[in-house]
């Protein structure tokens, strides 16, 4: 079924004002019952090396709006930029920006898109985030390298990460 442009249009300019709801008050797993379906699934691939796929909103509250945003990014924020809509399929795009401003005045972030599908009634069906890793590791680097890295979030994700990074880099020993 095919939903009407100004209500999936309606939807995703809830979300963008629910996201800056959540990050001035750093609480997140509200948006999963509120803008996903109870058998939606959402999932984010992180490079290859760590994928995180969600069935059913009690999981996405639990991993993506619970987990993945609850603790150690606090002083982060997640500015859309644009998105598009054709039929029911979304794309959007959004930025993972760090706190704080680097000494130049521009903001320590990197961009992602999310491939969205609406499923009627204000709420998502299925929803793909894709950023560039590589770029985020880096940015976390730098936001460490001027004291502004959380010790929780270097220690619970960017470590991790950088670890499942370089173990799908290296090579693999030929089998005899």
């Amino acid at each position: 079924m095919t939903y009407a442009q100004d209500e999936v249009v309606d939807t995703v300019e809830r979300l963008i004002e629910a996201f800056k709801k959540a990050e001035e008050t750093n609480t997140w797993s509200w948006l999963a019952d509120e803008f996903y379906h109870t058998d939606a699934v959402y999932d984010c691939q992180y490079g290859g090396v760590m994928p995180v796929v969600a069935n059913g909103v009690d999981e996405i509250r639990a991993t993506h709006y619970g987990r993945d945003m609850a603790t150690g990014w606090e002083g982060w924020s997640f500015p859309y930029v644009g998105y598009a809509v054709n039929g029911n399929e979304i794309v959007t795009h959004w930025l993972n920006r760090g706190p704080s401003l680097r000494p130049d005045g521009t903001h320590y972030d990197t961009h992602g898109v999310s491939f969205i599908t609406y499923g009627g009634n204000g709420k998502f069906i299925r929803q793909t985030d894709m950023f560039d890793i590589g770029h985020q590791m880096v940015l976390c680097d730098e936001l460490d390298d001027a004291g502004l890295l959380s010790e929780q979030l270097k220690r619970e994700w960017v470590e991790p990460m950088k670890a499942r990074i370089a173990a799908a880099m290296a090579p693999k020993a030929n089998a005899a």
